[in-house]
């Protein structure tokens, strides 16, 4: 998707473009999804590819929003970041190549991950919503165990 620049630069607001294309961070505390804790899924603001559920999110005290794993390991891509004279992980979305944040060894569960997420390059969809826009069958994910 990064050949569709000029079209990507008039959908996107400039912090959604900044964060997904520049890898930008927006600031803690102050983004639209770091207290959202309704039922839903969060998708990659670029192709609607699901990324996370709100069952596997929490609250970290970061100031982003912060997951224990993605919907579909296979969807997210990590690479080596060490910008800023730090060792981080990247995370971004394959499909899209956008930047979403990072994931930290910090988390709780089995895994002990956080996958602290940029807002800007995330969509919510609430769990009401998910069956319209077309992703009912991630819908499994909030059934009662």
């Amino acid at each position: 998707m990064k050949d569709n620049q000029p079209e990507l630069k008039q959908r996107l607001s400039k912090l959604q473009y900044e964060v997904t294309q520049k890898n930008g961070t927006e600031p803690p505390f102050h983004n639209e999804y770091w207290n959202t804790f309704e039922d839903g899924i969060y998708v990659d603001i670029i192709s609607g590819q699901p990324l996370f559920s709100s069952r596997d999110k929490y609250d970290a005290g970061c100031g982003w929003p912060s997951f224990t794993k993605p919907i579909k390991e296979e969807e997210i891509a990590e690479n080596q970041d060490l910008s800023y004279n730090m060792v981080r992980t990247e995370v971004r979305s394959k499909t899209a190549d956008s930047h979403l944040g990072h994931v930290f060894p910090d988390g709780p569960g089995p895994a002990g991950l956080r996958y602290c997420i940029n807002s800007a390059a995330l969509r919510f969809i609430p769990k009401e919503k998910m069956k319209e826009e077309g992703y009912a069958e991630l819908l499994s994910l909030f059934d009662e165990e």
